[in-house]
């Protein structure tokens, strides 16, 4: 990626803002903001050209060693353009290490995977790993439902005894009930009384 003259004022000046940051221009932001649009599509330009070139390598790989020679050479462009070999690339020179070129291409594409290897486990190393806890003062806490496991296990806790449930009281023998006696079974009606009969004498007087 080249910078034209007008850009690398522009740059310059970005630059400047940033070490020694102050108030800036109208005509500067404007500038800075145009050289950002500028260096986004020529980034997203070279991503497209990038992708086309390794698809086209992948055609040339699929068709050796007849085009070896080609094959070369648009390998080359593609390691220029910022591609990272692949293992079918590594195994491809390695089939064509006869070739001067091939073997001088071999060399380079086995130094740049060895430096992406490298850059792999150097970031892995700086990821510092999380200190392990000793297995004795581990604490696992119990899933809903389960029991605690491990060297604190919790004691159980004791559940109350179940009392038995009371037994249903046996129901007593229905006692009959009395009939309610009537007015007239308490108090009976009086006979009447019949009236006396006449005595002989008194009808003799007569």
């Amino acid at each position: 990626m080249a910078f034209g003259a007008e850009e690398l004022r522009v740059l310059r000046r970005a630059l400047a803002l940033a070490l020694h940051p102050g108030p800036a221009s109208a005509d500067d932001i404007k500038h800075c903001h145009r050289l950002a649009e500028s260096l986004d599509e020529a980034t997203r330009e070279a991503a497209r050209l990038r992708a086309f070139l390794v698809a086209d390598l992948a055609r040339y790989r699929a068709a050796l060693p007849g085009t070896a020679t080609g094959y070369l050479a648009l390998l080359e462009e593609v390691l220029t353009a910022g591609h990272r070999p692949t293992p079918d690339d590594l195994a491809a020179l390695r089939a064509l290490r006869g070739n001067p070129a091939a073997a001088a291409l071999l060399d380079r594409c086995q130094d740049l995977a060895e430096r992406d290897v490298r850059a792999r486990l150097a970031q892995g190393a700086r990821r510092v790993p999380a200190p392990a806890v000793p297995l004795s003062r581990a604490r696992l806490a119990a899933l809903p439902g389960g029991v605690a496991e491990g060297p604190e296990r919790k004691p159980k806790e004791k559940k109350p005894a179940e009392r038995p449930a009371p037994r249903p009281a046996t129901p007593e023998p229905a006692v009959p009930k009395r009939p309610i006696p009537t007015p007239g079974e308490v108090f009976p009606r009086r006979r009447p009384t019949p009236p006396p009969a006449e005595s002989p004498r008194q009808l003799a007087a007569g």
